[in-house]
């Protein structure tokens, strides 16, 4: 007779190894106050509430606050009710989807833009769907593409290369190895969330043209915040109209939830007959689908915000820069410091926490490289400078307590 397995004990090895390395995650309870961001409430674990800034967010602009957002999904859910009540297919698609699909598609001057519950969930079934509708599909991906375009082109069964992260020569050499007859796609991202550096746009889509692939960008760490109407990277740098497909969130500029693909009528068509991920989904809630419809529509006329939010990750990387921290600037608005340690990234988050009320996670390894762990900051436009001075001045003192490197990083 077998010996029974003892899954719980086998459970408690999983999360042992990862107590033992440094990288367990803990999740604090906040609670947001409507008109106070980025301060919050902690909602610590013996009952206490204290007060705390909110450093590591990705609200950027703060639109999940902002009154045209709010009274939008007021107005739907007062029309409409809670839920959409099915999967776009059966009863689930409505006014407040069209709407938002319409403005997207306007946002990066493509026919049409497909919804999704996330963006994780637009990368991984878009890129799983693709090897369906054009066979012996070849997907050359960027090393540190997003987990879920990782997900999407593991689970599609096709081909893939990897290419090393921007290194365009090493893609020219896997495209050039390749039958040229060959359908082929090219997968990568306008900003890179973990160092906060820009893909090699423009070089990309001439290798695309070149080899005759299809060209696929994950912009969600950019749409809303670059280009005059908040088009991302692509519209800021005018190469839109090169990238077949662009995928985006509602989660991050925008303050709201989900994800979405923009690109040609018949290319949403395909993936919207084709996409299990999309057809047994229930559709996004009508409010949702409204407010977010409201954020997009407001910052591509809002200028505003975008170069208040550019504005104030130059001061803090400035301020942080002038204390000698390793931080990686590649001239986004990103800020991440580089602490190099699992259990001192976690142990300098918590003491920011508890004794400055400063919020900020650490970035531990598998989401970055063994070595590199940091606490990655994401000011805001509403990140003022009395917010940027205590955050200074508790990085400065825990940096010398913990006796911290301060030789600056090389972008």
């Amino acid at each position: 007779m077998h010996q029974p397995i003892d899954y719980t004990a086998k459970l408690d090895e999983a999360l042992e190894r990862l107590h033992s390395e440094g990288r367990y995650r803990t999740f604090i309870d906040i609670e947001r106050r409507r008109g106070q961001f980025p301060h919050a409430t902690w909602m610590c674990p013996g009952g206490e509430e204290r007060p705390i800034t909110v450093w590591c967010g990705n609200d950027y602009l703060g639109m999940g606050q902002h009154p045209d957002v709010l009274a939008a999904m007021h107005e739907a859910i007062d029309a409409t009710g809670a839920g959409s009540g099915g999967t776009r297919n059966i009863s689930g698609t409505t006014v407040y989807h069209k709407r938002l699909e319409a403005e997207l598609a306007d946002l990066h001057g493509k026919e049409e833009a497909l919804l999704f519950t996330s963006a994780y969930i637009a990368n991984d079934a878009t890129l799983s769907t693709l090897p369906k509708l054009f066979p012996g599909l070849i997907i050359y991906s960027d090393a540190l593409n997003h987990a879920s375009m990782i997900e999407g082109v593991r689970r599609n069964g096709g081909a893939k290369r990897i290419f090393r992260h921007n290194d365009v020569d090493h893609l020219r050499e896997l495209l050039a190895a390749d039958d040229p007859s060959a359908p082929k796609l090219i997968a990568f991202e306008s900003v890179y969330s973990m160092d906060g550096d820009f893909g090699p746009i423009e070089a990309l889509c001439d290798l695309a043209d070149e080899f005759g692939a299809l060209t696929y960008i994950d912009e969600v760490h950019a749409v809303g915040m670059y280009g005059p109407r908040g088009g991302g990277v692509t519209e800021r740098d005018g190469l839109a109209h090169r990238i077949d497909i662009i995928n985006g969130t509602l989660a991050k500029a925008y303050g709201v939830m989900g994800g979405y693909i923009a690109a040609s009528a018949r290319m949403c068509d395909a993936v919207r007959s084709y996409a299990p991920g999309f057809i047994f989904t229930t559709s996004l809630a009508p409010a949702v689908a409204a407010g977010a419809a409201a954020s997009v529509a407001f910052l591509k006329r809002d200028t505003a915000l975008r170069e208040r939010h550019q504005t104030q990750a130059k001061i803090l990387k400035l301020r942080l820069k002038g204390l000698g921290l390793p931080l990686i600037d590649h001239g986004s608005h990103i800020v991440p410091v580089i602490v190099g340690d699992p259990v001192h990234t976690k142990k300098l988050s918590d003491m920011l926490l508890d004794r400055y009320g400063v919020y900020v996670q650490p970035i531990n390894f598998p989401t970055v490289p063994r070595g590199t762990e940091r606490l990655r900051f994401t000011p805001s436009p509403v990140h003022g400078t009395q917010e940027i001075n205590h955050l200074v001045t508790a990085m400065d003192a825990l940096w010398s307590q913990c006796a911290l490197n301060r030789a600056e990083l090389s972008a």
